[in-house]
C-alpha cells in the first residue's frame, strides 16, 4: 500500500516498535495498524505527505485523513487519528507545534503559546485573523515555536513566539502573540524549518526578506551583520544568485536555498554554521554561496529537505545524497560519523522504481523519511504549469474586462470545455469578472484552469457555471486531440504526424526538460523520427498523450532499442527517466 523508508532517531515519538532508538540504515516503515486509515479503496490509503518534529510525526493520506504518532510526555506514547471534520490538504509540524490546512482554507493548530491550557487540542487559528476577508488560507509553515499563514490574498501572518523578532516586530514589545499578526503583504511563499526561529518571505517580484534568529548568519545577510543575533524587522536579502528561487529550507543554525537558472539547472546554496550541521562545505558562510559536489554536477536536484542539523537531497537520476549531523543516524550511513560535505547513500530497493519522480524526502527532528507519493509535487505540478502556460499570449484568443477596466486574456477552447461546454457560460463569466478586481479575476481564472479551489468565496460565485469534475489532463486531451491549431509536424517515412503543441510544451514544463517544444531552427517541424518503426512510434505517440504505455502493445527488444533513439534525441532520459526502465521491465516480464 505505502512505500516509506525511515532512518534516524526512533524516539519522541517511537515510530517503529521493537527497533533500536537509533536506526543506522534505511529500513521499511510500517504502521502499527495498517487499518488505521479505514477506507475500502486502497488508492485512498496512499501517503500524500509526511511532516515530523520533536514530539510528533503526522502522516497525511490521499483521502484527506491523517494519523499522528505523538509523545505527550517522555513516558506516554500514542497513535491516533486526527479528528478534523474537514478534508486535510497539508500538515506541518515544528519543534513543539503543529498546524493543519484544510481544503476549505481553514487552519487548525496546537501549540503551547496558542493554546496553553490544552496544548494537544486543535483550535481554528485562521478564524482569529481580525480582517474577516483575509481568513482563507492557502499555505502554512511551522517553525520551532511559531506558525506562519499565507492567505489567498497573498498576505503573510505569524502566530506564536516572537522572542527573536521572527514576525518582524521588536521582541520586547511583542514577545509572543495568541492571534495571527500581519507581517507582510504581496507574499508568494513562506519558508522556515521545524527547529528554526527565523523565517523567509518571498514576494511576487522574487525579492526575498528574512527576520529572526541570526547568531550563526543563517539568514544570509552577509559578513557585516553576522554578529546580530536578532533581526527584528523584515530585511531584504542581497547578493542572491540569479535564477528562480524554488525552495528554501532551514535548520537551527543554517539555511539552504534551491535556485533554478535559465539552462534550466538547479543548484543549492547555503549559509550559516558548518560544524556538525554541515553546509555541504567546510567553512562558515554568512550569505548564500553554492554547494559544489561532483555527485550532482551532471545531475539535476529534484528536491531536498532539512532537519534540525542534517539535509537530504533527491536527484533526477535517483540518487539520495546526505550531509550534516549524524549522531542519531539521521544520515542513514550505517554509523554516527558527521558528514560536512555531500555523500551518496544506498537505499533499499523500492517497489515503484518506474515512478522515481514521485518519491519525496522529508526530514524531521533528527530523523529522515523517503516516501512514495504521486499526489505531492512541491516544486512543479501539472496545474501550476498549465496556469503558467495559459497566461502566455500565444495561447490566448479571448479577453475579459475587470471592474477597473483592466484586460485579462484567456484561452477560449479551455473555457468552452471548463464552462460546461456552453457558449453562454462565457458571457456569464464576463458578467462576474466585470464586477471584480484584477486580483480576484486572476484567482477565478486559476480556479477555472485547475482543479484547485483556492478561494471558496469566489468559487461560490462561479460554481454554477464551472465544471470541476474532470481531471485537467483529461480536459487537455479531449480539447486538443482533434484540434489542428498550433501543431507540431513530425515527418517520418514520407508521412506527417501532428501533435498538439500545447500538450508537448505542457510535458516539457512539467518535467522541466527539452521536449519537442524547442528545435534547432525554432520551427514546428521535427524530422528525426525517420528511424522508428510504426509500432515504436505508436507507443511513443501514446506516451505523449497519457504518459503511460498502451495496454496490449507487444514490447520487444527491437522496439526498446528503437525508442531509445528517440529518448536520446529528445533527452527524455532527463524529462522522464522512468520510461526506459518501464519498457525494460515490461520486456523482461
Amino acid at each position: 500500500m505505502n512505500e516509506i523508508i525511515f532512518f534516524g532517531w526512533n524516539k519522541y515519538p517511537i515510530l517503529i516498535k521493537n527497533e533500536p532508538e537509533k536506526i543506522i540504515k534505511p529500513i521499511q516503515f510500517k504502521f502499527e495498524n495498517e487499518n488505521e486509515n479505514e477506507n475500502e479503496n486502497e488508492n485512498e490509503k496512499q501517503i500524500k505527505q509526511i511532516s515530523s518534529g520533536y514530539l510528533s510525526t503526522i502522516f497525511l493520506f490521499k483521502n484527506g485523513k491523517a494519523i499522528e504518532y505523538l509523545n505527550e510526555n517522555p513516558s506516554k506514547q500514542k497513535t491516533e487519528k486526527i479528528q478534523i471534520e474537514e478534508n486535510i490538504q497539508k500538515v506541518t509540524v515544528g519543534y513543539l507545534n503543529e498546524a493543519i490546512l484544510t481544503k476549505e482554507g481553514n487552519v487548525f493548530a496546537k501549540e503551547y503559546v496558542v493554546n496553553p491550557k490544552n496544548r494537544n487540542q486543535f483550535i481554528n487559528i485562521s478564524s482569529l485573523i481580525e480582517d474577516t476577508n483575509d481568513r482563507i488560507i492557502q499555505d502554512i509553515v511551522c517553525s520551532a515555536y511559531s506558525i506562519y499563514l499565507l492567505t489567498s490574498n497573498q498576505n503573510a501572518y505569524g502566530i506564536g513566539d516572537n522572542q527573536y523578532g521572527q514576525f518582524g516586530f521588536d521582541s520586547k514589545t511583542l514577545p509572543k502573540t495568541k492571534k495571527p499578526i500581519l507581517m507582510m503583504k504581496n507574499v508568494s511563499k513562506i519558508f522556515s524549518g521545524n527547529t528554526s526561529e527565523y523565517v523567509f518571505l518571498l514576494n511576487s517580484n522574487q525579492e526575498l526578506f528574512g527576520c529572526g534568529y541570526n547568531e550563526y548568519g543563517q539568514i544570509g545577510l552577509g559578513e557585516s551583520r553576522k554578529e546580530e543575533t536578532k533581526i527584528q524587522e523584515l530585511t531584504k536579502i542581497q547578493n542572491i544568485p540569479k535564477g528562480k528561487i524554488i525552495d528554501i529550507q532551514s535548520g537551527f543554525s543554517f539555511s539552504i536555498m534551491l535556485i533554478e537558472d535559465e539552462n534550466p539547472k538547479r543548484k543549492l546554496y547555503s549559509t550559516g554554521y558548518y560544524q556538525v550541521n554541515g553546509l555541504g562545505k567546510n567553512e562558515n558562510t554568512y550569505e548564500f554561496t553554492e554547494i559544489k559536489s561532483s555527485l550532482f554536477e551532471n545531475d539535476n536536484i529534484r528536491e531536498f529537505s532539512c532537519g534540525n542539523a542534517h539535509t537530504l537531497i533527491l536527484t533526477s537520476n535517483s540518487k539520495l545524497i546526505v550531509f550534516g549531523d549524524n549522531f542519531f543516524c539521521e544520515l542513514g550511513t550505517g554509523d554516527t560519523k558527521d558528514q560536512f560535505i555531500p555523500i551518496q547513500i544506498e537505499i533499499p530497493k523500492l517497489r515503484f522504481n518506474e515512478d522515481i519522480s514521485n518519491y519525496h524526502v522529508s526530514c524531521g527532528y533528527q530523523k529522515s523519511f523517503l516516501y512514495y507519493s504521486p499526489f505531492l509535487s512541491p516544486f512543479s505540478n501539472l496545474e501550476e504549469d498549465l496556469i503558467k502556460l495559459f497566461r502566455r499570449k500565444e495561447f490566448c484568443n479571448i479577453s475579459f474586462k475587470t471592474k477597473n477596466g483592466e484586460i485579462i486574456s484567456a484561452h477560449k477552447l479551455i473555457l468552452k470545455y471548463r464552462l460546461n461546454q456552453n457558449e453562454n457560460q462565457i458571457e456569464k463569466l464576463q458578467e462576474i469578472i466585470s464586477k471584480k478586481s484584477i486580483k480576484e479575476s486572476n484567482q477565478i481564472f486559476e480556479m477555472i484552469y485547475s482543479n484547485r479551489i483556492i478561494n471558496p468565496i469566489l468559487y461560490s460565485e462561479i460554481k454554477e457555471i464551472i465544471n470541476l469534475n474532470e481531471k485537467i489532463e483529461e480536459t487537455m486531451k479531449r480539447i486538443y486531440l482533434n484540434e489542428n491549431e498550433k501543431d507540431f509536424i513530425i515527418e517520418r517515412k514520407e508521412k506527417q504526424y501532428k501533435f498538439p503543441k500545447l500538450i508537448l510544451i505542457m510535458r516539457s514544463e512539467l518535467y522541466r526538460g527539452m521536449f519537442l517544444s524547442v528545435t534547432e531552427d525554432k520551427s514546428n517541424k521535427v524530422t528525426d523520427y525517420s528511424e522508428l518503426s510504426n509500432k515504436s512510434f505508436q507507443i511513443f505517440e501514446y506516451w505523449i498523450y497519457s504518459n503511460q504505455i498502451k495496454e496490449g502493445i507487444e514490447i520487444t527488444k527491437e522496439i526498446i532499442e528503437e525508442i531509445q533513439i528517440g529518448i536520446d534525441y529528445f533527452q527524455l532520459n532527463q524529462t522522464n527517466p522512468n520510461l526506459f526502465d518501464l519498457l525494460i521491465r515490461k520486456f523482461n516480464n
